[in-house]
């Protein structure tokens, strides 16, 4: 694959509601609600991007000729699929990324192989990541859409006959699966959308379940736990709230919780939601 085209991630600028990013080789102006402060660069620069999306009258991509309807962008020694969609997404959440390499690191140093649960596991940074580890991962998302998505990012990067389980379900409903069948994992990862439907159209408010998915988690823990990461973008769960919540879940495991705000890095960084991660001592 040729490098150039591949070439990785970087945020250029932002302000005025917005955001400019690179990816690989096309940089792409999106709707930002964080980014309350003033533009660094030129409107020049601006107007330059590959593509622009907006939310005038309706969601749109307005695109330069020449843009493909996707490519791979590599980040941090991961290849994923860029391919804009109706809702603005593009494949990839670029402030997970520290997350990877601490994953992939954590793993690594583990003496024996570990399972992972990646729950709402979108494209598959997370699942990647274990899995280039050296981890046995089960991937769950609602969408068939995204777990294809994932699977093909898989492929890209050489991992497709690696153990990971690819599960199109509702997370709630799996999880309870999940107890009943006795099978446990050393390592959780959950990122909740504020909002959302299962596979069978089961509706997910995080305000009113996250508790009980919390405490489902725990239930599917192994007796021998090494991390956890909760993160998530829903206004009001700061770092304390999700750090909070992690230790009811983690009360009796020694270990200890981070927990802080993920960010799109620059000299003017983007606050992007927030995380808290539990690790054992």
């Amino acid at each position: 694959m040729d490098k150039e085209k591949t070439a990785g991630y970087e945020l250029i600028d932002s302000g005025s509601g917005r955001k400019l990013e690179r990816f690989g080789p096309y940089t792409l102006s999106r709707p930002c609600s964080q980014a309350v402060w003033k533009k660094k660069l030129s409107e020049k620069i601006w107007q330059n991007a590959d593509a622009t999306f907006t939310r005038d009258e309706e969601n749109r991509w307005i695109k330069k000729p020449g843009l493909p309807a996707s490519w791979f962008c590599d980040v941090d020694g991961l290849l994923f699929k860029i391919q804009p969609t109706d809702f603005g997404h593009l494949g990839i959440f670029a402030e997970q990324r520290p997350f990877w390499r601490w994953m992939r690191d954590t793993i690594k140093a583990e003496q024996k192989p570990i399972k992972v649960l990646n729950l709402f596991a979108y494209s598959g940074g997370s699942t990647l990541a274990c899995a280039q580890g050296g981890a046995e991962v089960c991937h769950l998302d609602a969408s068939k859409g995204m777990v294809a998505w994932a699977r093909e990012n898989a492929a890209e990067n050489h991992l497709k006959d690696t153990p990971i389980r690819w599960i199109v379900d509702d997370v709630m409903k799996f999880l309870q699966r999940e107890i009943k069948r006795g099978n446990r994992y050393e390592a959780i990862i959950l990122d909740p959308p504020t909002f959302g439907r299962g596979a069978n159209n089961e509706l997910f408010k995080i305000e009113e379940q996250i508790i009980p998915l919390l405490e489902m988690c725990r239930s599917v823990l192994s007796e021998h736990p090494r991390f956890i990461l909760f993160s998530c973008h829903t206004p009001g769960f700061t770092p304390q709230a999700l750090k909070n919540l992690l230790d009811d879940m983690m009360k009796g495991c020694d270990g200890k919780i981070d927990a802080g705000e993920m960010q799109l890095e620059n000299a003017t960084p983007i606050p992007s939601g927030a995380f808290a991660k539990w690790c054992h001592h």
